[in-house]
């Protein structure tokens, strides 16, 4: 049984009005997402255009905020006098630097009035969590580089309303579109600088590549913004894997625009969308090494050491070695292209001077990873999709354990329940 899989193909990078245009151009009713963004109760207007980049047609959203002329002025007057950082709105809005900042002035809205908003608002319950994972991501993008507490970021008032739509927009058409899985493609990310509300900064800008750390990229080849934070926040928050095109009947295919840029491809973001298959098949590669002087206390570190970098799967396995020396098999399992970090590390932390590379072909099964917020906590779950379409919840043994301890529940009761919690939410 298949499953509604949207893929992202990132080539030119993206934006939140990006997305939007993709999810719209590939079949979301730009009826229905005005009707599902009006709980929000914020004053703008969508415009949708359908443009020209360098040969494709695509959509480009506009999220246009009416401005109060004497704040207006008032804030030109700021600049000029050097009160604050220069805030500024590109009424462009797609791929410029996204409108958010750190500082202590009263203007703009602060993240916890903008999570406080997303709460309040009667969205549907899916689309309130997923809007306030990425904001939350973004926020913690945007702290961390500044160096100040998350409830003090701050986003511009203009651009707080283009985020907050691009965001909750992109929830809603996931949910629309009933999208079952997403995937996308290396990010292609250009180079230079762009003026910010804190001066010249480079590119990628600073909240855009916290947010693209774990993410694969590609030069863009292009000296301009190719990824704004907001569209970074969204793929990290929504993309369930960072890869090719998956295996899948193409249904539909759309284009999202950016601004007009010359470059070797057209400024766009494509969406496709089709008919997933469980069963999906990848390359891995194993690396192994025979181990005869090894101390076995030291296995839990080197295998803390091989998951943190990349590892898919370690495993030790006991081995009657020649001259019936009691040994072992070290066996890490890896993406092709983590092979020779992994194997530094197994020469750097076991007593191995040589190891085996080889490269599998890997059947998998549909399956992507949740957070359930429960009464024991936030513990993350392992969702499955089998063959024959029956869906299996699997918790995460690190957060069950560390919910049974704090609660006193058995471990596996808090399984069970954890288990139920999500099968439930899922349903819902």
């Amino acid at each position: 049984m298949g499953r509604k899989v949207l893929h992202l193909d990132a080539f030119s990078g993206a934006a939140g009005n990006m997305f939007m245009g993709a999810l719209l151009d590939v079949g979301l009713s730009r009826k229905r997402l005005v009707e599902e963004l009006a709980p929000l109760g914020l004053d703008f207007k969508l415009v949708v255009k359908k443009v020209q980049r360098s040969g494709f047609a695509a959509r480009y959203v506009d999220v246009r905020v009416p401005v109060d002329p004497a704040k207006k002025r008032a804030e030109q007057r700021a600049h000029k006098q050097g009160s604050h950082a220069g805030d500024t709105h590109d009424s462009s809005h797609g791929h410029e630097h996204s409108h958010h900042h750190v500082h202590t002035h009263a203007h703009g809205r602060r993240y916890r009035d903008i999570r406080k908003l997303l709460k309040g608002a009667r969205l549907k319950p899916s689309i309130k969590a997923r809007s306030l994972a990425i904001f939350e991501a973004l926020a913690h993008a945007e702290a961390k580089v500044h160096g100040a507490a998350l409830e003090d970021v701050h986003f511009h008032e203009v651009g707080a309303v283009d985020a907050i739509v691009d965001v909750t927009a992109a929830a809603i058409g996931l949910e629309l579109l009933d999208i079952s899985r997403v995937t996308c493609s290396p990010i292609a990310i250009g180079s230079g600088t762009i003026a910010s509300d804190h001066g010249i900064i480079p590119l990628p800008a600073p909240a855009t590549i916290e947010l693209l750390r774990g993410i694969p990229t590609v030069p863009a080849g292009v000296e301009w913004e190719t990824l704004t934070p907001t569209g970074a926040a969204i793929l990290r928050t929504v993309v369930d894997e960072f890869c090719p095109l998956p295996a899948m009947t193409i249904d539909r295919v759309g284009y999202g625009a950016g601004n007009d840029r010359k470059g070797p491809l057209p400024n766009v973001l494509r969406a496709v969308i089709g008919e997933g298959q469980s069963i999906s098949g990848d390359r891995v590669v194993c690396i192994e090494a025979n181990l005869d002087d090894f101390v076995p206390e030291h296995f839990d570190y080197v295998m803390e050491r091989l998951f943190e970098e990349g590892a898919l799967d370690v495993s030790l396995q006991h081995l009657q070695m020649k001259k019936n020396r009691p040994g072992f098999l070290l066996r890490v399992l890896a993406r092709p292209v983590d092979r020779d970090l992994l194997s530094r590390i197994v020469f750097a932390e076991s007593t191995s001077i040589g190891v085996r590379v080889s490269e599998w072909d890997r059947l998998v099964l549909e399956r992507k990873s949740i957070r359930v917020k429960s009464k024991l906590g936030s513990i993350r779950v392992k969702v499955i999709h089998g063959p024959d379409g029956d869906v299996q919840f699997s918790p995460e043994y690190d957060d069950c354990k560390k919910a049974a301890k704090k609660s006193g529940i058995a471990l596996r009761e808090v399984v069970r329940r954890v288990s139920e919690q999500a099968r439930k939410e899922a349903e819902q």
